[in-house]
């Protein structure tokens, strides 16, 4: 127990992690080249469930990781490994933690509400839920309007004989 207090205050606190030395990634002399692997990344997610699926399917955690080393290890030759930990550490402890906490909460929330009613998915309800989901976008957030209002428009096509391209 005693052991694990202090990686638990890193991750509580960071900031205080990075206090004693800054290594911040110098961003106004960094070239469009560093975005190379994220465009990457972005293209295997969207190509590879349908060019290499069976691949994607076992293996997409390595291929993710290796367009995240194809960043990290550059980087960490390019401006030093202080510089390149604390970018991933920044990353991961700032960034994405914070949307994973935020989806929890608006999973959390929005598993709570139900939107219940008689409504049959033709093509002028569907363009409906989307006018209503753009209008409560603009108040609680895409991602909120999206958990709140999928379950409505499943529902409304389950009886189409071609209902995928709904919410794709």
């Amino acid at each position: 127990m005693a052991a694990g207090l202090p990686a638990l205050a890193v991750l509580l606190f960071p900031q205080f992690a990075f206090a004693a030395a800054d290594h911040e990634l110098p961003g106004a002399a960094m070239s469009l080249w560093w975005v190379l692997p994220f465009a990457g990344l972005l293209l295997s997610i969207a190509t590879g469930p349908l060019l290499f699926h069976h691949v994607w399917e076992h293996h997409y955690g390595k291929i993710t990781a290796g367009w995240a080393m194809l960043v990290v290890v550059p980087l960490a030759i390019a401006f030093g490994i202080p510089s390149a930990i604390q970018a991933v550490l920044h990353t991961l402890l700032t960034e994405y933690m914070s949307f994973i906490i935020l989806l929890f909460a608006l999973y959390t929330i929005s598993g709570g509400i139900l939107l219940a009613g008689n409504i049959h998915g033709t093509p002028l309800v569907n363009a409906g839920l989307l006018l209503a989901g753009a209008l409560l976008a603009s108040v609680i957030g895409t991602t909120g309007a999206s958990m709140i209002l999928i379950r409505p428009i499943l529902r409304a096509n389950d009886n189409r004989p071609f209902n995928a391209h709904v919410v794709i």
